[in-house]
Order: C-alpha cells, then structure tokens, then sequence
C-alpha cells in the first residue's frame, strides 16, 4: 500500500494548534455558563429561565432575529445579483458600501437609526402620523437587525453568481428557455444554500446584537427588551445566577436553532446533488 505525501506536512501540529486555540477562545469560556448555572438550584433556575420578563425576551430576541434574517435572504439576494449582473455608475461605491455595517461599531449604527426612525427625525417624522411607529417598537428591532445582517447575506451570495457567470444564463436563452425557467432550473439550485448560509449568519448576528438594538428598542419590559439587555440587567443587579441561568438557555436555544439549520441546509445540498 502506497502511503499518499501531502504537500504540506505538519497535520498533527496545525490539528492540535487548532483544538487548543478553539478550546481556549471558544470553549472554556462558554463551559462556565452551565458551570455557573448548575449552582443555582433547580427550583430557582426554572423560576428565572421561565419568567415571564425572559420568556417574552426569548420571543423578542428569536422572532425579530429571524424576521430579519429573512427580509435580508429576499433584498440580499437582489442586492448581489444587481451587484455581479449589471455595470453602472456608482458600483463600487454601493459594493462598499454593504460592508458599512461591518465596520460601523454598532452602538453607532443603533444612534443613527433612532435619529432617522424617531418621532422627531428624518423618516419618522413623516411615518409616524400616518400610523407606522418603528422606534422603541419591535419593528425597530427587525430594522436594527435588518441592518446589522444584510452584508451576510449579499457577501455569501455574491461569489457563487460570480462563479457561475452570465454564460449559463445565455446558454439557456439560447436553447429557449424563459427567464423564470432559467432562474429556478439553473440559478436557483446554485444560490440555496448560498442564500441558506448568509440566512444563518444573519440570524446568528440577530441573536447576539446588542449596542444597535438598545437605542432604537426602547427598551421596554415584556415588550421591546431583548435578551442580551436582560442579561445585562441582572448583571447590574449582582444578580449572577439569574443572568448565567439566562444566559444558558439562550445559548442552549441559539445552539440548537443553528443546528436544525446547518441540518436542513446539507440536507437540502445532499438531495440537490443526489438529483
């Protein structure tokens, strides 16, 4: 039996290098929120985690979340194709612009949107008396996290229509088919799991998004209060069980959320390929 040289030796290092950054960074410090939690008692622990203040910021946290997420997939999509399909003036201005919301620090994203939403300001000045509040609403949130998520999507969509290119869509023109056939024949099987993949990251961001969340929420009890800010307000309160135990079954929530995701989306690949 030949044994098959690899061009870059080193596997077992980088491997262990990996394992051991990963523990440290990631691990060990997300295994002291179940380690913190088990000292708090069951009875206490499910009186915190099932409240109703936190039940309404896990419906919050996980309903705007995915809300965004998913007005990102439908504009993102239309953004990158917009983006690799069409030359126009301004392109590289707007292409730098989607990655804004990376480099923006987000409790700047969070005071520029509620000047432009509030009652007083840009857009809600003129939105407002005609019945559509937006700031210190949920719908403030799905704005704020609209915001943060858009250049997952489009960043993850963008290199697979650059790799297909034009010529497939023209090919298939050619052999008459019309251009919703060509999307949904050709393109579409291409971008699902793209899109699937920018649709997880977004959510993700959503779940986590604190700084541009807070000024726009308001912040309101049962309401408009997110998860991450009731975390932070047993922590003011030296209330630490309380924030860890919430603390875990968001992550736990978030976890398992992700991972029916990642399931259904190589789900979706595996049955794609296999067609």
């Amino acid at each position: 039996m030949v044994t098959r040289q690899r061009v870059l030796p080193g596997f077992g290092l980088a491997l262990g290098i990996t394992l051991a950054y990963l523990g440290l960074v990631i691990l060990i410090p997300l295994s002291a929120i179940p380690l913190r939690t088990a000292g708090m008692g069951w009875e206490r622990f499910v009186e915190v985690v099932t409240s109703p203040r936190a039940l309404a910021a896990y419906r919050l946290s996980f309903g705007t979340a995915l809300a965004a997420a998913a007005i990102n997939v439908v504009f993102g999509v239309i953004v990158a194709w917009v983006l690799e399909r069409y030359a126009f003036p301004g392109k590289r201005l707007i292409d730098g612009l989607v990655d804004l919301p990376f480099a923006l620090p987000t409790a700047v994203a969070g005071i520029a949107l509620t000047t432009l939403y509030s009652g007083n300001g840009w857009l809600g000045g003129v939105i407002e008396p005609a019945g559509l509040k937006i700031a210190y609403t949920p719908v403030g949130v799905v704005v704020a996290l609209t915001f943060v998520g858009l250049p997952f999507v489009v960043r993850s969509v963008q290199p697979v229509l650059a790799d297909l290119g034009p010529e497939l869509e023209e090919a298939a023109a050619s052999l008459g088919a019309g251009r919703l056939r060509t999307f949904r024949t050709i393109l579409l099987p291409k971008l699902v799991p793209a899109a699937v993949s920018g649709f997880t990251l977004a959510f993700a961001r959503g779940l986590g998004e604190y700084g541009s969340v807070i000024f726009i929420a308001g912040n309101l009890p049962m309401k408009s209060e997110i998860v991450p800010l009731l975390i932070v307000i047993r922590l003011e309160e030296f209330d630490y069980a309380a924030a860890t135990g919430i603390a875990f079954v968001f992550l736990a929530m978030s976890f398992v959320t992700l991972l029916a995701i990642n399931l259904l989306s190589w789900w979706r690949s595996r049955t794609m390929g296999m067609a």
